[in-house]
């Protein structure tokens, strides 16, 4: 469809002052791609080469959210993804379509660690993926790389640890969040049936299980191991005084 080329001249100045594609679309009424086009050819004319604009925390002098980071991070180790690929980047975080409290945390990190990606939410059967769009989130996880995650070492960059230290609980979080789960435990003791709550985190990672009890141990808190057979996958927190650290800082999932 061809458009007047007055219009098409004054999308184009707007365009260059810095409005959006949609913002100039909904302005003149025109489709968002047509937009999109003209700022392509102008710039073209112009022999203008384009670079996304991002507020990576490691690109720029953007500041990092570090208590977000800090719950991120605890997510992308337990139940996170990224793909890297050269027309295709995102990090997701799969959580369970059941705890939207989780869902919502989940993408409130996303946002508060880089505002400027856009993210959505992909429902599945029982599971709710959390998407944010930008290649910048393997800046941000350098333990990105192909396999899955267990089967390839995870070592924390310096600046991770130091956010990790200082944010030592809400790393915990995402590691409960992603990775873990409060349960009531039971036993009868002369016909008494007594009930105790204990957390767990799972993960096959060795690296990964260790830096959640590394983490533990250093906020006070008493875990044991507890194996899947032959496999030491279970983290177990279950004495009260541990336990009752945990409901403050943590809590189950929501």
């Amino acid at each position: 469809m061809e458009h007047n080329p007055s219009i098409r001249e004054q999308a184009v100045v707007l365009l260059r002052r810095g409005e959006t594609n949609r913002a100039v679309a909904e302005h003149f009424g025109i489709p968002r791609g047509t937009v999109g086009w003209w700022r392509h050819e102008d710039r073209k004319r112009r022999g203008e080469t384009y670079v996304a604009p991002t507020d990576c925390p490691m690109c720029t002098d953007h500041p990092v959210n570090r208590p977000a980071y800090a719950y991120l991070l605890g997510l992308y180790l337990g139940d996170g993804h990224i793909i890297s690929k050269r027309k295709q980047h995102h990090l997701s975080i799969f959580c369970d379509a059941s705890w939207t409290g989780l869902i919502d945390a989940a993408e409130e990190a996303m946002r508060s660690v880089m505002p400027q990606p856009s993210v959505s939410r992909r429902h599945k059967t029982g599971c709710v993926e959390v998407k944010s769009y930008t290649h910048h989130w393997t800046c941000l996880f350098p333990q990105h790389g192909p396999g899955r995650k267990h089967e390839r070492r995870i070592v924390l960059e310096d600046w991770q640890q130091e956010i990790v230290d200082a944010h030592p609980w809400a790393f915990l979080r995402g590691l409960i969040h992603s990775d873990g789960c409060r349960i009531t435990n039971w036993t009868v003791r002369n016909g008494k049936r007594y009930e105790y709550p204990r957390y767990f985190f799972t993960n096959k990672s060795d690296d990964i299980r260790r830096l959640c009890t590394d983490t533990l141990t250093k906020v006070g808190v008493e875990w044991t191991v507890l194996a899947r057979g032959v496999d030491p996958f279970n983290v177990s927190v279950a004495r009260k005084a541990s336990v009752a650290l945990m409901d403050a800082h943590i809590g189950p999932k929501y």
